[in-house]
């Protein structure tokens, strides 16, 4: 059951504008962190292909890497587009709206950079150690991103609803 606007006030203090102004202003700080991660990773996958050893990947290895630059760039985009969306809609009267999507933005951006992540530790790893090494290294990593940032937020969401 949703809390009525007065009664959200009366808890919080805080006027339905100065609660959007709140989220807006939260969500766009998390995106600046977020942002700069997918800058330094996606840069490092551009450069990657003028070094000299990338020659010597093999198909699935250069498979691996083309996937890992699409989820990055596919990352960016959904990274960015809260921002360039609030450009647009700016005193449009549509905070609430744009809040609510740049949300399903931003969580689905992070989804694209945590699979990116994990697949430069599979690029790398299966490069530099092989089949076996890949594998753990990849599992480990792909089991923490879906810990710390699925598993865990969601259990304190399902126990904060109790």
């Amino acid at each position: 059951m949703e809390e009525s606007q007065a009664a959200r006030e009366e808890r919080t203090g805080e006027s339905e504008q100065e609660r959007l102004n709140r989220n807006m202003n939260e969500l766009l700080q998390e995106l600046r962190v977020s942002q700069t991660g997918v800058q330094i990773l996606f840069a490092f996958l551009l450069a990657l292909p003028f070094a000299q050893r990338f020659k010597e990947v093999t198909a699935f290895q250069r498979d691996v890497y083309f996937a890992t630059l699409l989820l990055c760039g596919a990352s960016a985009a959904f990274f960015i587009a809260p921002v360039n969306a609030h450009r647009l809609l700016f005193r449009q009267q549509e905070k609430a709206h744009l809040i609510a999507s740049s949300n399903w933005m931003a969580i689905t951006g992070l989804a694209c950079l945590s699979l990116g992540l994990t697949g430069v530790i599979l690029l790398i790893s299966d490069f530099l150690f092989g089949t076996t090494a890949a594998v753990i290294a990849t599992a480990c990593m792909a089991t923490l991103f879906a810990f710390l940032w699925y598993v865990l937020p969601l259990s304190w969401l399902a126990r904060q609803k109790r």
